[in-house]
């Protein structure tokens, strides 16, 4: 279908090729609707520019969902237009290859939704909308696919979607990684912050990655499945062969696509901007009305006859005296047989009956209960009319007023509670109902009818005559003239399910009566069969009070027989040769249906059918295939009769059966004009127009006119929609109770252009869109709680819903389970369409189905879908009579309540008005001026802890300047205080398992160094490896190596359970460090030589593995002394959180540095004891595990965070046991305490508990503080004496392992909060607390003795000013002496450990952290006097993502998205190929997974203005976690594209 490039052929001759192709057999060949390849960028399709090289179409295919191939349309009546157009438009999208991802589902969840799992739509109850008859009807199916020459090639195959869902993908994935050998997460100027990749090597050849130290985590979570598989590695080191990468590639592909030009209502992302909307420029291209302004139009003028009736009851009296016997209602069972006839007479009497009760015999004679004027409710089944028209007469002889309602099935029926806050209003007491409906109301176990949820105490009062009094012979009800009492209030629901009364005045419902017989032409005892509800709306003014004021017969259909027989209505129109029916469009649709050539059936009998729902767009489809197939039935086109109606009008206009002699009003109009509220005539361009019918003329003694629907209500020019008003006797009057809403509603008097009345009595708002045409014939375009406003444009959720249905809905959805409404994103109004799907449709055909809806709405409304959704059947909630209940749809799908088993979300389509990126504010260079310490008139933001000179008299350690070295201060304390505890390790009891002196740990380690002299033959600089669970073993180890001479590094062992993963970090660990032999003890020994481990990894490779458990007994010769303080003491290896293997090189002279400036900050003395809840393997966690104690002289109270699992009060009943005043912690501690004892605080403090001896509570983390984590633990242990002052944290990174720490002296930790939205473009900008987009930030400690720091930028390396955001740069004597690989690559991260300034201090060598943050002089001081400087850590520089120019840190996207719904339990995000992808943990069933996707999607656009490309969501436990508490994004990235999370869904975003 390649475009030409001749002379476009003309409509004829398309029309003429087509035809003849058609009549040729070949219409599968030639106009093929294959759908095959139909996956193509959906906004591709829509906005081409030109419309002139749009395909010009003369579509001739059918509609055949309704139209049977072997009957052609007569001229009269067209085709389906709109059906053609979704048609075509799908067909254009046939020539596209690129394929949209289908999501990924596990297995279950597919199972769970098999047929199986389902009921059909419930056929108990019918349906107010579209809802069709039971499922079991024979032959619908043959009947639906019965046109031939459409079958498969019209839907076309789905072999294209399974292949490329199903596929490795691996040649999309090679292509991918071509694409992005060159593509960064981040800056590539800030690839400095990266410590080198020592991951990639291995001694054999396959790349196994290091999984994350998990295995002795302090929070027990699912064991992982994925971390060392092999995989093809991209530029970056990133997996691509796998199915994932392929179908990332199909959304990548997707979204190059180019979309529709971003609108021009952009919001510029300001700061002065706060919550306000934007304000909205107008397209200039928009098409603008033209015509004159438009008068009021009146209606023929009532002609009252003689002889009609003064008020209804007279009628009724009338009626019921003069022919009793004639019958008034016929009421069918669900078999179709007559159920009972009620005459006249009898309505007459029986209503006189219910009246003298309801006034006399409820609540005494000196109190009753109702008096004339009462509210009463009318509680009747659909099934039961007789009883309704009874109850509603009684209440009109009795004059209280009805106020019908649905019958309460369930307490929680949807909309049930509005319905009760309406009876409330109304001051309802009383509900009078059948015998039957009373028996099955839910009751409580005493027998009694429970209150239902927002109703008010009612009594129920049963209607039967045998339940009533005979009243005497002199009552008899007072029958006045029709007045100005209220009649009746009727319900109505609006857009967001609040439930509204409309009262109509008797002499308003005695006028509408007048006006309807005289539009309709009724006569005496004519038949009329009545298929809707007769509780409102055109059902109860036709079927119950206009037959009354007539005489006339109603048969009543009740819709339980539609359900069975959808022809039963036609059935009965010819059994009692009805002369009207009024029916809805779906009754029409399931006629067709359900039609087979019957013999019992014939409609020449009919002179008018009424077609309540004809003002609805898509009513004329049905209207049109109905008139097709019946015409051969008798049916004649003049009867057909089209009404418009609203609550609060009553009925606006109908087509009046004189008209017949000219054909109906038809308009074919522009969608596009539509939506900007503009009438334009479409013949030309068939694709995007919406064909409307007319609804007749005003009715008599009325007058409408047109008015805007927003503001003041100025009259619409004739070729511009608005809202129609009427001004009439026959309307509602107001809202009970609601004298605003009714002002706005009721009391209208519009304006005409020159600013006077168009009249001086009021107009009421109908709730209808549309205009008056040539003729006075009156046009409906839609419904104002069906209006959808999106960037300026009006759509129209029924267009909306014909559009889906076009799209052959009957083989994936119910067609009229659809549910359409908007909901705000990003401050304008987004699409969401909700089907209820088949449970015979698969995976597949429901996607294809949902992607092809994508497209039709797209090309033919100019409007993208923000979310596609398919529940099961039967779920969404339902209006009494089966229809959707669209407002409680749509509060479940913003609770996160609908559980589809589909989701489409396609933000990237119709969100365009995100901010647009600023450019970088200009950063301090060179060229500023710079006077002392002032750079462009800002403070350097350079800060310093207290001197490390400073020495204290207690500090004899210092004094003694001839211990330079940590083992030299182990021998001293062994010979001063040789029985002095400096460890004790306790178990998960919380008993100490064991404890060292100093002369202890000295002989211990003198032990370690003779083995390792003696069996290991090690020399002096040998690297050892001490793999040892957190203990007394790993302490004495370490000294043993320093007294030996060998540089001990010590390494997590692998978890018994989880070898296979844990494993491989150990062994490239003891590759990379080169070490020459590894330490262990006798059990973790025998582990690494198990078979599992020997599967993992060849332990033949490995050096020789001492075990220490049987040490000798002799010392070694000599205790080695180091000859230079520079000399390397300890490697510090530790996986990062990008998943970066580093080991840091740890100098004599830096740890006695360090653990001196530790000692000054913590104010550390043999008198005190320290609690240490961490891990001893990395960090400042293994310098307060395993160094301070020896050199402060202070007991350290050890307690493995792996105890913490079995008892999670261990730790903080060791702190309160042994009365200790400070402790240190990680955030995996903290948080196991915050969830596992929340609810057990009672229970600790009355075990004893108490925590009010804490005096610090240190944090230990590489990370931003988590305020929210330390704010829940304070609150929660306050009432055990925790003072929230105690709790703070620690900052450490890899250049420096401890640049903060709070410490016991100085003032508190601040908190600042900053604009989020600033911190993306690198500036810091404070705002008050509670401000939009405000990030509480807190101080992350006091600056350690001995450190300096300054902020600089990270690409011009120039110092920045204060409260400017920048990388920290470190300087002190602790900093590590850089990277230890082992391959000589140290000199190409030299510049992490010595980095200078590039002007200002030139001289002084800097540490990089690899961190933004920024200074702030705070107005506290510290202990010397000084002025307090604050450092705010914000994020680590190699995880924040570059997107749209902007820099995102993972942790604030990932607090949103936890906030979203309270099943989320984790989540972690991280980019790929441009797309951010986020991975959310569900605590909860499976069948929830789908409401996350468009929740998530949803706050990540609102909070941050970022569309998420791929939602992942997984089972508690797989996103990795350090044992630090860290997020491991980098190892959840690889698991995720090598396919090895298992994820219960993955949502790929369009």
């Amino acid at each position: 279908m390649a475009k030409s490039k001749s002379r476009p052929e003309s409509n004829r001759e398309s029309v003429e090729r087509t035809e003849n192709s058609v009549l040729q057999g070949g219409m599968g060949k030639n106009v093929s609707l294959s759908m095959c390849k139909t996956d193509r960028d959906i906004p591709q399709a829509t906005y081409s520019c030109n419309r002139s090289k749009r395909w010009r179409y003369k579509i001739l295919i059918k509609l055949t969902n309704i139209i049977p191939a072997h009957l052609s349309p007569t001229p009269y009546h067209p085709l389906d237009v709109h059906s053609e157009a979704v048609q075509a438009v799908l067909a254009r999208h046939v020539e596209s290859n690129v394929a949209v991802p289908m999501p990924s589902k596990r297995r279950s969840l597919v199972v769970q939704t098999s047929m199986d799992a389902y009921t059909p739509p419930d056929s108990s109850s019918g349906s107010e909308e579209e809802a069709g008859p039971g499922n079991d009807m024979p032959g619908m199916e043959h009947w639906m696919t019965r046109p031939a020459h459409l079958g498969p090639a019209h839907l076309g195959s789905t072999s294209s979607s399974s292949s490329s869902t199903q596929s490795g993908g691996s040649g999309n994935a090679g292509r991918l990684a071509d694409s992005l050998a060159h593509t960064h997460l981040s800056h590539p100027h800030l690839n400095h912050s990266a410590p080198p990749d020592v991951t990639g090597y291995s001694s054999d050849s396959s790349h196994s990655r290091p999984h994350s130290e998990r295995h002795i985590g302090t929070i027990a979570r699912n064991t992982q499945k994925y971390g060392n598989a092999e995989r093809m590695e991209t530029g970056d080191g990133v997996p691509v062969s796998s199915r994932v990468s392929a179908k990332i590639q199909q959304l990548v592909n997707t979204l190059k696509m180019p979309r529709r030009p971003p609108l021009r209502e952009f919001f510029v992302d300001d700061f002065e901007e706060l919550l306000e909307g934007r304000i909205q420029q107008p397209d200039p291209k928009q098409p603008r009305p033209e015509g004159a302004e438009m008068l009021a139009v009146s209606g023929e003028a009532l002609g009252v006859v003689t002889n009609w009736p003064p008020s209804l009851e007279a009628a009724l009296q009338r009626w019921g005296t003069i022919s009793p016997k004639a019958p008034c209602l016929t009421s069918l069972d669900t078999t179709g047989k007559p159920l009972y006839v009620l005459t006249y007479g009898k309505l007459w009497s029986r209503s006189i009956k219910l009246a003298y009760n309801i006034l006399h015999k409820l609540g005494s004679k000196q109190e009753p209960m109702l008096r004339p004027g009462d509210r009463v409710a009318l509680v009747f089944p659909n099934n039961d009319p007789v009883a309704f028209m009874v109850a509603f007469y009684g209440c009109l002889l009795a004059e209280v007023v009805p106020v019908p309602i649905e019958v309460p099935l369930t307490r929680k029926d949807a909309g049930s509670q509005q319905i009760g806050f309406l009876l409330g209003s109304c001051g309802v007491t009383v509900a009078l109902t059948s015998d039957a409906c009373h028996k099955g109301l839910p009751k409580s176990a005493t027998g009694e009818i429970p209150q239902f949820r927002g109703w008010p105490k009612l009594l129920w009062f049963v209607t039967e005559s045998k339940h009533l009094s005979k009243p005497p012979r002199d009552w008899f009800p007072h029958i006045k003239d029709a007045n100005s009492d209220t009649a009746y209030i009727e319900y109505k629901t609006c857009k967001d399910g609040s439930v509204l009364g409309v009262t109509v005045m008797r002499i308003a419902l005695l006028t509408h009566c007048q006006s309807l017989t005289q539009s309709c032409g009724y006569t005496e005892a004519e038949t009329i069969v009545n298929v809707l509800d007769f509780k409102k709306d055109v059902g109860l003014w036709h079927g119950i009070l206009t037959s009354v004021m007539n005489m006339m017969h109603v048969i009543s259909v009740p819709y339980s027989l539609m359900k069975v027989n959808p022809l039963s209505w036609i059935q009965k129109v010819y059994h009692f040769k009805a002369k009207v029916a009024c029916v809805k469009s779906r009754d029409m649709h399931w006629a067709l249906v359900a039609h087979r050539e019957q013999k019992d059936i014939s409609l020449s009998s009919l002179r008018m059918l009424l077609v309540a729902d004809g003002s609805n767009p898509w009513s004329i489809s049905s209207c049109d295939a109905f008139l097709n197939v019946f015409q051969s039935k008798g049916l004649r086109s003049e009867v057909i009769c089209p009404c418009a109606s609203s609550p609060e009008a009553l009925t606006v206009a109908i087509r009046r059966l004189e008209d017949s002699s000219q054909p109906p009003g038809r308009g074919v109009l522009s969608m596009q004009g539509l939506s900007y509220s503009v009438v334009r005539v479409d013949t030309e361009e068939r694709l995007s127009v919406l064909t409307v019918q007319d609804v007749g003329t005003v009715m008599p003694g009325g007058r409408v006119c047109v008015v805007k629907p927003e503001g003041v209500p100025l009259l619409c020019k004739t070729d511009e929609i608005g809202e129609l008003c009427v001004c009439s006797v026959a309307t509602g009057t107001s809202y009970y109770g609601l004298t605003g809403m009714t002002k706005n509603t009721f009391e209208v008097f519009p304006v005409a252009s020159g600013g006077g009345l168009v009249s001086e009595y009021a107009f009421v708002r109908t709730g209808l869109l549309g205009f008056v045409g040539p003729g006075g014939l009156v046009f409906i375009s839609g419904k104002m709680d069906g209006l959808i406003m999106v960037s300026g444009r009006r759509h129209n959720a029924d267009d909306i819903v014909a559009t889906a249905l076009a799209v052959e809905p009957m083989k994936f959805v119910y067609r009229g389970r659809i549910a359409v409404f908007s909901v705000t994103v990003l401050r304008d109004e987004r699409i969401v369409v909700v089907a209820e799907q088949r449970p015979d449709s698969t995976e597949e055909d429901s996607f294809q189905w949902m992607s092809r809806v994508l497209q039709a709405i797209d090309s033919i409304h100019g409007v993208g879908v923000f979310c596609l959704g398919l529940v099961p059947a039967n779920t969404l909630p339902k209006t009494p009579l089966g229809g959707i209940h669209l407002s409680e749809t749509k509060q479940l799908y913003l609770e996160g309540g609908l559980h589809p088993c589909n989701v489409l979300m396609c933000p990237h389509t119709c969100v365009t008005n995100l901010p647009k990126p600023r450019q970088k504010q200009p950063e301090i260079g060179p060229a500023s001026v710079m006077v002392g310490n002032l750079v462009s008139g800002k403070r350097i933001a350079m800060a310093s802890g207290r001197d490390l000179g400073q020495t204290d008299d207690n500090d004899q350690v210092t004094r003694h300047s001839i211990f330079l070295f940590l083992s030299e201060v182990l021998q001293w304390r062994s010979q001063t205080t040789p029985d002095h505890i400096l460890y004790t390790l306790l178990s998960s009891r919380g008993l100490v398992s064991s404890s060292l002196t100093c002369l202890q740990l000295h002989k211990r380690a003198e032990r370690v160094a003779a083995l390792l002299l003696e069996r290991g033959g090690l020399q002096e600089g040998d690297h050892i490896a001490l793999v040892y669970p957190p203990g007394i073993d790993l302490i004495a180890a370490f000294y043993g190596c320093l007294y030996a001479g060998c540089v001990p590094i010590t390494v997590r062992p692998p978890h018994p359970q989880n070898i296979s993963t844990t494993l491989p970090t150990v062994k490239m660990i003891v590759e990379v460090s080169r070490s020459a032999c590894v330490m262990t003890t006798a059990v973790i020994c025998k582990l690494l030589r198990s078979k599992e481990a020997v599967a993992t990894v060849d332990i033949r490779n490995w050096p020789p593995v001492l075990d220490t458990d049987d040490l000798p007994k002799k010392k070694p010769p000599a205790l080695y002394k180091p000859c230079n303080p520079d000399a390397l003491a300890y490697l510090d290896f530790s996986v990062s959180t990008t998943g970066m293997l580093a080991g840091v090189q740890m100098s004599h002279n830096a740890v006695g540095a360090f653990c001196r400036s530790v000692k000054l900050q913590c104010e550390l003395y043999p008198s005190r004891e320290v609690a240490i809840c961490l891990d001893p393997y990395c960090g400042l966690g293994f310098v307060l595990w395993c160094l301070c104690s020896v050199y402060s002289g202070h007991q350290s109270i050890l307690i493995p965070p792996v105890e913490l699992e079995s008892n999670p009060a261990l730790w903080l009943l060791a702190v309160s046991q042994l009365r200790v005043r400070d402790t240190f912690c990680s955030y995996s501690v903290m948080e196991l305490c915050t969830k596992g004892l929340g609810l057990q605080t009672e229970a600790l403090k009355a075990r004893g508990l108490d925590l009010s001896r804490v005096r610090a509570c240190v944090v230990v983390a590489e990370e931003r503080p988590r305020m929210s984590l330390t704010h829940s633990f304070s609150k929660l242990f306050k009432d055990l004496g925790l003072h929230p002052r105690s709790v703070s944290t620690a900052f450490g990174c890899r250049v420096n392992l401890a640049i903060c720490l709070q410490g016991t002296s100085g003032p508190d930790p601040t908190t600042v909060y900053v604009d989020m939205r600033a911190l993306r473009h690198d500036r810091v900008r404070l705002v008050e607390r509670g401000s939009p987009h405000s990030l509480p930030l807190m101080e992350s400690g006091k600056i350690l003795p001995g450190v300096r720091i300054i902020i600089a930028n990270p690409e011009t390396k120039g110092p920045l000013g204060d409260s400017h955001l920048g990388e920290i740069w470190v300087h002190s004597a602790h900093n590590g002496s850089g990277y230890y690989s082992g391959y000589g690559e140290e000199v190409l991260q030299s510049d992490h450990f010595t980095s200078r300034l590039s002007f200002g201090d030139t001289s002084t060598v800097w540490a990089r952290t690899g961190y933004l943050g920024f200074l702030r002089r705070t107005e506290l001081t510290d202990a010397s006097g000084e002025r307090h400087d604050a450092l705010y850590v914000v994020g680590a520089l190699e995880e924040a993502m570059e997107l749209r120019g902007m820099r995102y840190h993972p942790i604030d996207i990932e607090t949103s998205v936890i906030r979203t719904h309270k099943n989320i339990m984790e989540c972690a995000v991280f980019p790929w190929t441009n797309l951010l992808v986020v991975v959310i943990e569900l605590e909860g069933s499976e069948q929830e997974a789908l409401d996350l996707v468009p929740m998530v999607t949803k706050a990540v656009l609102e909070e941050h203005y970022l569309i998420v490309g791929v939602v992942v969501v997984t089972d508690i436990g797989v996103i990795p976690i350090n044992s630090r508490g860290e997020k491991q994004r980098m190892h959840l990235r690889d698991g995720f594209l090598q396919d090895q999370l298992d994820p219960i869904y993955v949502a790929y975003n369009m």
